[in-house]
């Protein structure tokens, strides 16, 4: 068995020369203090403290040494490896602190900021108007009614006057409901409220009818196929016009402002009778001779149409159970849908119905 090498001389092991472990002491401290991101940082770990990293190959040379030179050997590579080690974590932490900071900065909450940043939009102005007709008819003594939106044929067309042969009957304005002979539609107007009304209720009758209609028209910028309207009905003794212009002029300055009127044009609808068309002044011009010519809202005319009324035709009295040698009335109806495109000026009457609360927002919680 051979002695060990005692004439080893470790000068001559390159890696473990005193000038070379510096440089690569030296060389790792600068890779260290050029790294700015912990990626960087995990690479210069790799290439000069990690496994293969040429300090880690000078430390397995020291095991070649004879005894008498080991001890200088290692201490010199294990001050250079420790010097390596303190300056990656001194880095380590500069780095962490860094990127912390920057993190802060650019993710910073302000507390101060409302917390529910979710649009949760607004009440729908066909709801806000609704609420509000019906709060000017019962400050007025009249009730709210309701009824059915899928409605009997007797009670939508027959107790109302509208004959077998009446047009309004066809497909092309109804939406009947299947099979045919259960004689039910889709309410084309919220007429047959009134109906019910008078046939479960005695005189004095003062109902207004808000609702959801339906009838078979395209969907477009003017018009859609599910509408709305509210209708009022005043049945008592000695009712005339007159009552119904007051009620429409009090109902017209409650929804635009004082100084608002109406005016009546004759005109046919079969449930009421005389019937007359329901122009309102315009709410933009006021009919005024300097405003009224250049006008867009009531292109030059003063007058806007705003719906249908009449006095309570006596056949619609007596299919409904009431004497109309007693008793007389009125009725009106106007479309809200076109009130408040009219009122907001607003092109598209798909907007109401599309959902969208960009649209609904600005309304808010008022009409």
């Amino acid at each position: 068995m051979s002695a060990p090498n005692s004439s080893y001389d470790p000068v001559e092991v390159t890696p473990l020369r005193a000038d070379e472990v510096e440089r690569m002491r030296d060389e790792a401290l600068s890779a260290i203090a050029a790294a700015h991101t912990l990626e960087e940082l995990k690479q210069v770990r790799i290439d000069h403290a990690g496994d293969r990293s040429p300090m880690a190959l000078a430390n397995r040379e020291i095991g070649a040494l004879p005894p008498q030179a080991r001890k200088e050997a290692g201490q010199r590579v294990g001050q250079a490896r420790g010097a390596i080690n303190h300056a990656l974590a001194a880095r380590t932490t500069e780095v962490e602190s860094a990127e912390e900071e920057v993190a802060l900065a650019s993710e910073t909450v302000d507390v101060t900021l409302p917390w529910d940043v979710e649009a949760v939009g607004a009440r729908h102005p066909l709801t806000t108007i609704q609420e509000h007709v019906a709060d000017i008819f019962v400050a007025m003594g009249w009730e709210v009614a309701e009824g059915p939106e899928v409605e009997a044929e007797w009670l939508n067309f027959d107790a109302l006057n509208l004959g077998p042969d009446h047009p309004a009957r066809t497909m092309q304005d109804t939406f009947w409901v299947t099979p045919e002979s259960a004689a039910m539609v889709l309410r084309t107007h919220t007429s047959p409220v009134q109906a019910r009304t008078m046939l479960t209720r005695e005189p004095p009758i003062y109902v207004i009818c808000p609702g959801r209609v339906y009838r078979t028209d395209e969907l477009d910028a003017t018009h859609s196929p599910v509408f709305h309207q509210v209708e009022g009905l005043a049945i008592d003794k000695g009712l005339s016009m007159a009552h119904l212009k007051g009620t429409l002029d009090h109902f017209a300055q409650a929804i635009y402002g004082d100084g608002m009127t109406t005016r009546f044009r004759p005109s046919y609808f079969p449930f009421t009778e005389p019937s007359a068309e329901m122009d309102l002044l315009c709410y933009v011009c006021h009919n005024e001779p300097d405003a009224v010519a250049e006008c867009r809202t009531c292109k030059g005319e003063g007058w806007v149409e705003w719906g249908g009324c009449g006095v309570v035709n006596p056949r619609v009295l007596i299919a409904c159970g009431v004497d109309p040698d007693v008793y007389s009335g009125f009725a009106f109806g106007i479309g809200l849908d076109r009130t408040i495109t009219s009122r907001y000026d607003i092109a598209d009457l798909r907007d109401l119905f599309d959902g969208d609360i960009r649209f609904t927002e600005p309304f808010g919680v008022e009409l």
